[in-house]
């Protein structure tokens, strides 16, 4: 779903584990990592959709998963330009996301990358929280800090202050989802 403006929805996925890590995946044959992330489809809910796009992109289910908060509103990127396709209708300019915090209930070996014949990653790993803004594409990386700053509370209890270099103002907070 692309909107009036040339945003495509979708959900991103953090899955955190009992040492307040992050599943960080690496793009299947290339040497990018990221986040799960998937586009709303058209009738979706986003809740729909991040469970479609966490079985399709790392193998797991509601039940391999707690569902604790999720950003209250749009955070958006745009595409650098080499990344827009001008020749298809409607065209996409960048996506906005709603992003979901997840705890990992099961255990990891149920996260697979390999169900689906559309690979999205073919590594993953457990990093420090803050890492994925790192390890980014550029273009990616005003969102997830954004993202992250939201999150951090509900992660750490209110008790983590966000790493100096993240100074930037903070854009939203979290909706706490579970109890």
């Amino acid at each position: 779903m692309i909107d009036n403006e040339g945003y495509r929805a979708n959900v991103g996925i953090v899955i955190t584990n009992d040492k307040q890590q992050v599943l960080l995946a690496k793009r299947h044959l290339q040497e990018s990592w990221q986040l799960p992330q998937g586009g709303i489809d058209s009738g979706e809910s986003d809740l729909e959709a991040l469970f479609r796009e966490l079985d399709e992109e790392v193998g797991l289910s509601s039940e391999h998963v707690e569902v604790i908060a999720k950003t209250p509103k749009w955070l958006r990127y745009d595409l650098p330009d080499y990344h827009v396709r001008r020749k298809q209708k409607p065209i996409c300019i960048g996506q906005k996301q709603i992003w979901f915090l997840l705890k990992l209930t099961s255990s990891e070996k149920n996260i697979k990358l390999d169900t689906h014949t559309d690979i999205e990653f073919d590594d993953w790993e457990w990093v420090d929280y803050w890492r994925p803004i790192e390890d980014v594409i550029d273009f990616k990386k005003p969102v997830y800090e954004d993202m992250l700053k939201a999150l951090a509370p509900v992660v750490f209890n209110n008790q983590h202050k966000v790493p100096p270099k993240y100074s930037r103002p903070l854009k939203c907070s979290a909706i706490i989802l579970a109890k």
